[in-house]
């Protein structure tokens, strides 16, 4: 029911008012304003300060209770909502912090960050031109120089939300170039499909095949060498072994940077197996990818031209934020677009007035999509190509110099020589380190990296991933990312290491 309301000259619809804007933009603003400050001194002002603790830790129903996490019925006033954003930055992990080595992201790059903060206000959804203009050009641009770097001629690609949403793309897109007919007709009629990849492949290959009705049995795992690649002949065994079965393989999937190792497959030799048996080969580097940038160090991916499709994520190594990963496919046949279109007329009219060929969101499985090539983009602007290989050149040169110092300091072990920045090694408290190395050492030393990590964490003076491997005990992973790392921090790394676990 419509009512006027002649006093204030008001249509009221079911009681409503609809007169003007219920949001007080001059609130909201102010609130804007005031969280921008608060982001600017204890995030941003904070992040290269080494004094700040990398984490506050509390166990979770104590956190619960500091952060009042329970939504009202009536709204929170001003204040009170400033207080929140604090409460929420103190308790969080500092991943900007130069002494956060957890993960294979770190650091704050302020370029990509203002990217984010304009994104965010412009709130874009990336399918159509009409609606997203500049940041689909932006997309253009950016996988353009992306697969120059690769070594292709031509190409395309699309950015996802995760590296492992690129694996599962490439999977389905390699599966779909095998047999186009699944797209309409389904998995009945096929044939078993197997797919291969190393034993240190991400566990996202596991995931993708279970995903996409593949199967997690038929995902053949291949033999790795000691430093953690792939041996060529053990795949050719494997898909030899696969066709025996009456299995039809389809897919390779190489790795370039591994999880845990950091490990480069031999990708020319892998290619040269793809080639010959009519594979599809799809290099993983995610990780590994942005050794790309430079000239010095490129050649880890030597052969990463011959792939088919290649992941890579410029959030780790390149810092571009979370999330920001590309799939770049070598194919100038619209194949992405074949794969996954589904021409929805309300997004996707042919007879728009203008090229919709820029329309690239049917290339997606997603609808709404984020502008995460921009955050790239912006980085690459400021710093130019030229600045991020220094980056990557940096991190590398850094990883080197902690190697060495492992190997000067009694107590501490390393697994293997790196070649890249993931650098895993034991530390050896002095109770064990004149104990033969046998079942009780390794039993022993088991137990050390997580007390050692429980230690940091409560102190909050560092982050340090651990882990154990392939029938290795507990060892610690330093991976080295962020510009604003300095070998005073890669010393600190060993000194806290022995001053938290001396007593063990």
């Amino acid at each position: 029911m419509i009512t006027m309301v002649p006093s204030r000259n008001a249509v009221l619809v079911n009681g409503v008012i609809l007169n003007g804007p219920i949001t007080d933009s001059k609130a909201g603003e102010k609130f804007v304003e005031d969280a921008c400050k608060i982001i600017m001194e204890e995030v941003i002002q904070k992040a290269a300060d080494v004094t700040e603790k990398v984490c506050e830790w509390h166990p979770p129903e104590k956190l619960k209770k500091l952060l009042d996490l329970e939504m009202r019925d009536t709204g929170e006033p001003h204040q009170r909502l400033l207080q929140l954003c604090q409460d929420i930055i103190r308790y969080s992990v500092k991943t900007n912090h130069p002494r956060f080595f957890n993960q294979l992201y770190a650091g704050i790059d302020y370029y990509s960050l203002v990217a984010r903060f304009i994104t965010e206000a412009l709130n874009p959804s990336v399918y159509t031109y009409e609606v997203s203009p500049v940041f689909l050009l932006v997309e253009e641009a950016v996988l353009k120089r992306m697969i120059e770097f690769i070594g292709w001629k031509e190409g395309d690609g699309i950015f996802n939300p995760g590296g492992s949403v690129s694996n599962m793309y490439a999977m389905n897109l390699a599966r779909y170039k095998y047999c186009p007919d699944i797209k309409e007709k389904g998995l009945s009629g096929l044939p078993r499909l197997v797919l291969f990849t190393s034993e240190e492949c991400h566990y996202s290959m596991n995931k993708a095949a279970s995903f996409l009705g593949i199967g997690t049995q038929n995902v053949y795992f291949i033999t790795t060498d000691e430093r953690g690649k792939m041996i060529p002949e053990e795949l050719e065994k494997q898909v030899q072994r696969a066709r025996k079965e009456g299995a039809a393989p389809f897919l390779v999937c190489a790795t370039a940077g591994t999880t845990v190792l950091g490990a480069f497959d031999p990708l020319d030799k892998i290619a040269d197996i793809c080639e010959k048996h009519g594979l599809w080969l799809h290099v993983d580097a995610s990780w590994g990818g942005s050794a790309l940038m430079s000239r010095k160090h490129r050649k880890l991916l030597h052969g990463i031209h011959r792939a088919d499709s290649v992941a890579w994520n410029p959030h780790k190594m390149l810092m571009a934020g979370i999330q920001c990963c590309a799939l770049l496919v070598k194919d100038n046949s619209d194949l992405l677009k074949k794969c996954y279109s589904a021409k929805a007329s309300y997004l996707f009219q042919q007879d728009k007035f203008y090229d919709v060929s820029y329309d690239t969101g049917d290339k997606s499985i997603q609808c709404s999509r984020r502008p995460d090539a921009f955050k790239f983009w912006m980085t690459w602007k400021a710093l130019g190509t030229t600045g991020l290989e220094e980056r990557v050149n940096r991190a590398l040169a850094l990883a080197r110099y902690l190697v060495d110092e492992i190997k000067k300091r009694e107590g501490f072990q390393l697994l293997l020589e790196p070649e890249y920045t993931n650098i895993c090694f034991w530390y050896i408290p002095s109770s064990l380190r004149k104990m033969e190395e046998g079942p009780e050492f390794w039993e022993k030393l088991h137990q050390v990296a997580p007390v050692i990590k429980e230690r940091m964490m409560k102190k909050g003076s560092m982050m340090l991933g651990y882990q154990p491997h392939r029938g290795k005990v507990n060892f610690f992973r330093q991976v080295v990312i962020s510009p604003q790392v300095s070998r005073e921090d890669m010393d600190f790394l060993l000194d806290e290491i022995d001053l938290l676990g001396r007593d063990l």
